[in-house]
């Protein structure tokens, strides 16, 4: 007995199953459909990202190395949540194994961590872009480039296993728990365990603190150096061109962090399960989806890109 709840020994690891998005088939068909709408629409438009970047010289610079790298973690992002999401939104409630729960949890932190840190780097090369462009080249070389991409996928690695292997150490009281969620994060998981979880749950904050508050308060204050230097630029245009990059940059960074905050940051007795399952939904298929869009739509440099792409004309001519 753990908590007075009957505990199985490891010898017997547990399933689990989802708690259904909805019950009622007609809107099991639309979820379906939409989600499956949207995921093709991720795919398609980080594909498309990776695919301009690589093909085209103009665009071989590091802002848009980072743009590409990041489209490939959100592909990799969407991938491992939303193939099983999909195939459990028809309520037949399927069973995940231990193991398959804690791999998807793991690739869930590891490309969720790699994409907060990422957006970090991609701040401090605008800040060195814009604040020091005499030196921008002598700076971010191609070294410093894969070192920071590198760099931030080797801590996300590192914290989403201690973190993981931390959730699943905890005892678990049945041989079926259902998960209050549609995919293995660490929060739901917890709360399914027969033990005491605030060590836990104190490991998780500081986490999210050190993957959330530590990297927006960089890019907060590298765009407050970046803000000062436009507003002092003599060129209109200039202002307008810089504005416009850090604009749909910081929309991005604000969608992701501030619904990653409320959901991990909040205080546990202030959050129910099913406004983090809502919250969650936002952040997953939002920041995947937008990235695209923004970059597409709203850059001249991946617009003409795409333009000599299907028109077949070189890059160069319009450089």
């Amino acid at each position: 007995m753990v908590d007075g709840k009957p505990f199985f020994n490891k010898s017997c690891p547990p399933d689990f199953v989802f708690r259904v998005l909805t019950n009622v088939p007609e809107f099991q068909g639309i979820l379906f459909t939409i989600f499956f709408l949207l995921y093709l629409m991720i795919l398609c438009g980080n594909t498309t990202i990776i695919w301009v970047v690589c093909k085209h010289s103009s665009l071989q610079t590091p802002m848009y190395f980072f743009l590409g790298s990041l489209s490939f973690v959100e592909i990799c992002y969407i991938t491992d949540v939303v193939p099983l999401m999909l195939s459990n939104i028809f309520g037949s409630q399927k069973p995940i194994s231990l193991a398959s729960c804690g791999t998807q949890m793991f690739f869930f932190s590891v490309f969720g961590c790699t994409d907060c840190f990422l957006l970090t780097v991609m701040a401090y090369d605008r800040y060195v872009a814009i604040c020091h462009p005499l030196h921008y080249n002598l700076i971010m070389t191609q070294k410093l480039c894969v070192q920071m991409v590198m760099g931030s996928l080797s801590l996300a690695l590192l914290l989403s296993l201690e973190l993981t292997a931390f959730t699943f150490t905890l005892p678990f009281c049945r041989h079926r728990l259902e998960i209050n969620h549609f995919l293995c994060d660490v929060a739901p998981i917890m709360r399914l365990a027969c033990a005491d979880i605030h060590v836990n749950q104190a490991v998780l904050y500081v986490v999210s603190i050190l993957v959330l508050t530590v990297p927006f308060l960089l890019i907060f204050i590298s765009y407050v150096f970046i803000a000062s230097t436009i507003l002092h630029m003599h060129s209109a245009e200039g202002r307008q061109r810089a504005f416009s990059t850090c604009s749909s940059y910081l929309t991005v960074v604000l969608l992701q962090y501030g619904c990653c905050s409320l959901v991990y940051l909040r205080p546990r007795s202030s959050t129910s399960e099913d406004e983090d399952r809502q919250i969650a939904l936002v952040y997953i298929f939002g920041t995947p989806l937008l990235n695209p869009l923004i970059y597409t739509l709203r850059n001249k440099d991946i617009k003409d890109a795409l333009r000599n792409s299907f028109f077949h004309v070189p890059a160069s001519d319009t450089s």
